[in-house]
């Protein structure tokens, strides 16, 4: 299980990542090129698609964090269905939501470091790589 604590704390050792409050006073961790994870209450909105189709909005705390593309989403959700979910709201975007009191620290660290692998020049995250002996 994994806490807002971790993820700022994991997040928070990429070069160029600062936190940052979100749109809905939620935090955020990003670079200067955008998120790569965030906090993500649901809005109304949500709740209503959610009943819509049938589903509940999960208990405890949800961040979304950003992946390559649509056939990573649809593969973490497929391989992890107790840990990541979208919604309608996250259609055609490449992100996706992750139940924290579902994830363990490792699956959390290593999809926050794709995550900031988009969010970094190539050069950046190939010497962070490399430091850390997992080029």
């Amino acid at each position: 299980m994994a806490t807002l604590d971790d993820v700022r704390r994991i997040s928070l050792e990429f070069p160029r990542v600062f936190e940052k409050r979100a749109w809905h006073d939620g935090m955020s961790w990003r670079t200067n090129a955008g998120m790569l994870a965030w906090e993500r209450p649901p809005s109304r909105h949500d709740l209503e698609q959610q009943d819509a189709l049938g589903r509940d909005w999960p208990d405890g705390v949800i961040i979304g964090i950003r992946v390559e593309g649509e056939q990573t989403k649809a593969a973490l959700i497929e391989t992890y269905p107790d840990v990541f979910f979208t919604i309608p709201h996250l259609d055609g975007y490449p992100a996706v939501l992750i139940r924290l009191d579902e994830i363990d620290e490792q699956l959390l660290r290593e999809t926050l470091t794709d995550a900031w692998l988009l969010r970094v020049p190539r050069t950046i995250g190939k010497a962070w790589l490399a430091e850390h002996g997992l080029e």
